[in-house]
């Protein structure tokens, strides 16, 4: 409103504009038929902050991959998981990732910069106009760390929840785990669900698949995330990547449920998918099972979650920067 304002025009237009590019995903202020046409004309050079669509590519069970260009001319991923009325989107916050993971496809690209507010907003723009759906579930397990970008990730929850309609409870915000930041996520007093990455059951494993777990001790992670559960009455989910022969023996489970117990959480088994730069491989369906199995026999809340996109470099863990392997695991379609 004030901005219409400051350009002489009355209160109502700021609401126009609003409207516009929230709910019908204006790309430019040109396309607002309602505004006067020499507004129009005179904001042709305003940029209303989207990105530019570089690449599409859909997956056989309807997930769609899109590389997005930025303003300086950085690429990001994000990507759209429909399943029945719901539609899911998977958000980057960072361009490339500091954390390196050893099993990840961002990592191995290293960090660029973090995404601006509108930057991760125009993602659940993107993915809502190309599927012509409300977006219902967002989930920050795109290219990044969350928590190291936690003010533009705030920000961009409370627009997106307030401005486009996403429920607080249906907004999860994955991390490895950031010393401090646990805390400070709690401080905010949302309702969404925070998702660790914890990938392993001791320090020892958990520092050789990520390397800056050597600086956050896993005992204080957990310890954290206890009184995150305190804090805002939420429970949280623990993401482990199953790596055959690394950490998915029965005796990884039996360790895990020992750290787990008594904990108000729920832990996704994820089956490892493959990239190129490492030569980890998918643990057998039997072995998810014991994992699984073993779990449960300790009354630790745990599934399996299935893998979206994965012909198409889609999948968790699979999502990376580099512009030369655009062409190898892309087709515009």
């Amino acid at each position: 409103m004030t901005w219409a304002e400051e350009h002489h025009q009355p209160a109502y237009r700021g609401q126009q504009i609003y409207q516009w590019i929230y709910q019908r995903s204006a790309r430019s202020l040109t396309e607002i038929t309602v505004l006067p046409k020499q507004w129009r004309s005179e904001l042709a050079a305003v940029p209303v902050g989207r990105s530019q669509l570089h690449h599409r590519a859909a997956a056989q069970d309807g997930t769609v991959k899109y590389l997005l260009r930025l303003g300086d001319g950085q690429i990001i991923e994000t990507v759209g998981i429909p399943s029945g009325k719901r539609l899911t989107v998977c958000v980057s916050s960072q361009v490339g990732c500091a954390m390196a993971c050893d099993f990840c496809a961002t990592g191995k690209g290293g960090f660029l910069r973090h995404l601006a507010t509108h930057e991760i907003i125009d993602q659940v723009l993107t993915v809502q106009e190309d599927f012509q759906q409300r977006v219902s579930n967002l989930v920050f397990m795109g290219m990044g760390e969350p928590l190291l970008n936690l003010q533009n990730v705030l920000a961009a929850v409370r627009s997106l929840n307030e401005d486009v309609g996403i429920g607080q409870r249906s907004i999860t915000i994955s991390t490895v785990g950031i010393p401090q930041q646990i805390l400070k996520l709690a401080q905010a007093h949302l309702q969404i669900t925070l998702a660790v990455s914890l990938h392993a059951s001791n320090q020892q494993v958990r520092t050789q698949l990520v390397p800056s777990a050597a600086h956050y001790p896993l005992e204080s992670l957990l310890q954290d995330c206890r009184t995150y559960v305190r804090e805002t009455g939420r429970r949280v989910t623990f993401e482990y990547i199953v790596l055959a022969g690394v950490n998915d023996r029965p005796e990884h489970a039996v360790e895990l449920a020992q750290h787990l117990r008594g904990f108000q959480s729920h832990v996704n088994l994820i089956p490892y998918n493959p990239i190129s730069e490492v030569d980890y491989q998918r643990p057998s369906p039997q072995a998810l099972q014991q994992f699984l199995k073993a779990l449960q026999g300790h009354h630790i809340a745990a599934s399996i979650r299935r893998s979206r996109g994965l012909d198409r470099d889609a999948a968790c863990g699979q999502l990376r920067a580099s512009r030369s392997a655009e062409a190898n695991s892309l087709k515009i379609s």
